[in-house]
């Protein structure tokens, strides 16, 4: 089995002994042409060689673009500006060479033109072709199976168009017109994919339009000088009747003008995603102050500053009463404005202010502040303070930014509680009451209930094998048609791994809102948790989107268990063997060669059933271990139960098998049965 390096390597030396080929033959055509030869030589041989010069290219680029499936979405640009670079550099140093012999026979002599013409030839075919792979990437950011399918129409169609050149079809014949008008439409219709560009900030939509608008200028530079500045009596083959050529000039240059134009027209929401994203950023500082050795007031500092951020309020305090103990935080405002607000918000009868003092919005007529947000914090369950957050403008505040403070507000609780409790349990009963808290963490990470939807039954099973789970599950709505399920098993046993929990649980709510497709999460997920894990541990897990319109199941297994499935129509249980590592194994390395997504379409009566090892690796008093067949027997057995009914039934085998022995690991299940 050849390797993709050698493979490229072949593919390149193929193209240049194509190209070379073409432009020997055509050479020895147009000096039989012009000396009047008897010696016929057919150009049935430029059309092979030009034919497979752009197959070549078209494989070579294929794996040389995969080579940077993990750059930015500006490297990939940059490398498309960059080979247009060098392609006009070519170009235009071959006419500035032949200027230099201006009035002398050898600057018209039709050989050396028609060299010239090859050269501009070999460089233009990888222009083109370099920008189609990189621009196919882009379209196939988020991909879906109706994108893929259209795709896929557009890729073959236009690699068949190669064979209207073989076969001596004209540019002008109604056959070749069909094709590349068919072709030009699959051009529109594909490069109106632009969901790349809602990743880019402000900067970076800046550096894209320049880059394409450069691209853009090179793309007009070659069509000017292949329709309209070619020497026809120096010239055999002819780029502007090669259906595929001209195809292909057509995809790139819609793609960059409607790049360019979305990229505008985009600009000035740029803010708004940033804002989003420096709202999960935040989130996450706040989710990592648990983890640092710094006070209350360290993650109230914290607390405050984001909220701030994130509202873009004026000023702000935050002030805590508890135990005897007083904290005040305040920015760009003084102790006596502070009690200046208080005593307003304490005597205000605007009607719209006490219409919002329930969820603590305020509006204020004096003073240099004009709206007010108040949030509560709650330690233990006991009022400790308020975080106050003020703007200069009336109605600074909406319902959006309230549930943000909100949440920013109960998840430095959550560090200041945890940080509270594990320092209790080291200084009291320290093993007796870290599984306390490890118990209470892992319960609360926990969802109460699994996101129902019609054309499924899904229900849940978890029991730990100690006072300490470290199992994870949980389900999040993405949008109307796509739902995210995840299950995941961490490493080490007790607190260790309860916390570990509350950090999977984390990465999976701060990624799944942004719709990424399964190959991308889990590979985002390893970035993530390697540098949150300590060295020693990892975390075995699956991710599926299923997407309730199309029917249709997407998902990744990074280490954890494969997956049971029945299918109904071939009324068989098998399971899904899709490679995967563990989160946190490789941590300096690219993870994305280690994982595998995969999709199936269900249909009604399909079952799938998602568990942790605790199921399979369940053993009875003579060690013998339940394990994958009798797991796959029992979903066959009890496959036309409802969900619940097939999920209680495995569970009471399970328990039935074991017998006296007791849990070793924690069990965990889901069980989704498709209607």
């Amino acid at each position: 089995m050849l390797s993709t390096k050698i493979i490229r390597r072949l593919v390149f030396f193929g193209a240049l002994f194509s190209w070379i080929g073409l432009s020997v033959v055509d050479v020895v055509i147009l000096f039989t042409t012009k000396n009047a030869l008897a010696v016929n030589i057919e150009n049935f041989f430029s059309r092979a060689f030009l034919d497979s010069f752009i197959i070549f290219l078209f494989v070579y680029y294929h794996f040389q673009v995969q080579r940077y499936a993990s750059s930015n979405f500006i490297d990939l640009l940059w490398r498309v500006f960059i080979t247009g670079l060098l392609a006009i550099f070519v170009s235009i140093g071959l006419s500035y060479f032949l200027s230099i012999f201006e009035g002398h026979s050898f600057a018209v002599n039709p050989f050396v033109l028609n060299i010239q013409y090859h050269i501009n030839i070999g460089v233009i075919c990888a222009l083109l072709i370099s920008s189609y792979h990189v621009f196919k990437r882009l379209i196939l950011y988020q991909k879906t199976i109706s994108l893929l399918r259209i795709w896929n129409v557009f890729e073959y169609t236009l690699l068949a168009s190669v064979l209207l050149n073989f076969w001596d079809l004209e540019f002008t014949e109604p056959f070749s017109l069909s094709v590349f008008f068919f072709l030009t439409v699959m051009s529109i219709i594909l490069s109106v994919n632009m969901k790349w560009v809602a990743y880019l900030n402000f900067n970076q939509k800046l550096k894209s339009i320049l880059l394409l608008t450069l691209s853009g200028v090179y793309l007009y530079y070659f069509i000017n000088l292949v329709l309209v500045r070619v020497n026809l009596e120096a010239s055999i083959t002819l780029l502007q009747s090669n259906v595929t050529i001209i195809a292909l000039f057509t995809f790139v240059s819609v793609y960059v003008v409607f790049s360019v134009l979305v990229l505008l027209f985009n600009l000035p929401t740029s803010s708004v995603f940033e804002q989003k994203l420096g709202d999960v950023l935040r989130f996450k500082d706040l989710s990592q102050t648990f983890h640092s050795e710094q006070k209350d007031e360290f993650v109230f500092d914290v607390l405050l500053n984001s909220s701030m951020s994130a509202v873009l309020a004026d000023a702000g305090w935050l002030e805590i009463t508890e135990k005897g103990k007083e904290l005040l935080l305040h920015y760009e405002i003084s102790g006596s404005d502070i009690a200046a607000i208080k005593t307003n918000i304490d005597t205000s009868k605007d009607k719209k202010s006490s219409i919002f003092r329930r969820r603590k919005i305020y509006s204020l007529n004096k003073g240099a502040y004009k709206s007010v947000l108040v949030c509560p914090i709650n330690i233990q369950g006991v009022s400790a303070g308020d975080l106050v957050l003020l703007k200069e403008v009336k109605d600074g505040f909406n319902k959006d930014m309230l549930e943000i403070i909100e949440t920013f507000t109960a998840q430095a609780v959550i560090s200041i509680e945890n940080a509270r409790l594990m320092e209790e349990a080291i200084t009291t009963e320290r093993y007796k009451e870290e599984l306390k808290i490890a118990q209470k963490v892992s319960e609360s990470l926990l969802p109460d209930r699994l996101i129902e939807h019609e054309s499924y039954e899904i229900t849940s099973f978890s029991q730990a094998a100690d006072e300490v789970g470290g199992d994870y599950y949980d389900t999040f709505r993405i949008d109307e048609e796509n739902i995210a399920l995840v299950i995941a098993d961490v490493s080490g046993k007790g607190t260790s791994a309860a916390f570990n929990m509350s950090q999977v649980k984390g990465v999976f709510h701060s990624l799944v809102p942004f719709g990424l497709d399964p190959i991308d999460f889990i590979v985002r997920a390893n970035e993530t948790l390697s540098r949150i894990l300590e060295k020693n541990n990892f975390v075995t897990l699956s991710y599926f989107i299923v997407n309730t319109q199309e029917k249709s199941v997407r998902f990744v297994r990074a280490g954890h268990c494969p997956t049971l499935y029945y299918s109904k129509e071939e009324d068989r249980t098998f399971y899904f063997k899709n490679k995967g590592l563990g989160l946190g194994v490789i941590r300096k390395k690219e993870y994305l060669p280690f994982v595998q997504e995969i999709e199936s379409i269900y249909q009604s009566g399909d079952i799938m059933v998602v568990y942790t090892d605790g199921i399979t690796e369940a053993t009875n008093p003579d060690g013998v271990e339940f394990g994958y067949d009798r797991l796959q027997h029992c979903l066959t057995r009890f496959k036309d139960l409802s969900a619940l009914d097939i999920q209680d039934a495995i569970i009471r085998e399970v328990y039935h098998f074991c017998d006296t022995n007791p849990l070793k690991d924690d069990y965990t299940m889901m069980v989704i049965k498709f209607k």
